[in-house]
């Protein structure tokens, strides 16, 4: 997947965010695109336990077999939290894509009770596998962009 490609199912799951947003849910979205370029689900957050990486990579693991998944990749707005990097390795999804780190998502959450982030790594979570997960983001150009959807909703 090219960088320009990278950038547009971000902004593909940006749009899944702002869907999410709109129906009163969490503004986190997320893609799953096949080896061909194709975006295969979408998938946005549900509640502060079923996020959209975690619901896409579950729903994912039950569609397809390990070995394609192996060539697909997750793309979401932010930083995989450490249960849905931990979702994306057990389902054998071989690339994550994200476009802001949660220390971002952070600075604009404060300690809000409904996102009690942790400051556990994405890659320090994959990392701590069998497998070599490969791993893209952030995306600095991207941040204030994918952000948007986070500036009033935490505010509410």
């Amino acid at each position: 997947m090219t960088r320009d490609e990278m950038i547009s199912n971000l902004r593909a799951a940006n749009e899944v965010a702002m869907a999410t947003a709109a129906h009163g849910h969490h503004p986190f979205g997320a893609v799953l695109v096949g080896p061909d370029g194709a975006v295969l689900m979408r998938q946005g957050n549900i509640s502060t336990v079923r996020h959209a990486e975690t619901e896409l990579a579950r729903r994912a693991a039950e569609a397809y077999a390990p070995e394609f998944l192996w060539t697909c990749t997750l793309v979401t707005t932010g930083e995989p939290c450490a249960m849905c990097a931990g979702t994306l390795y057990w389902a054998n999804i071989g690339r994550l894509v994200y476009g802001y780190e949660e220390s971002q998502l952070l600075a604009l959450t404060g300690d809000h009770a409904e996102n009690p982030t942790m400051s556990l790594p994405a890659r320090s979570v994959l990392g701590s596998g069998q497998k070599t997960i490969d791993v893209a983001g952030p995306f600095p150009e991207l941040e204030e962009e994918l952000l948007a959807p986070h500036r009033d909703f935490w505010q509410q």
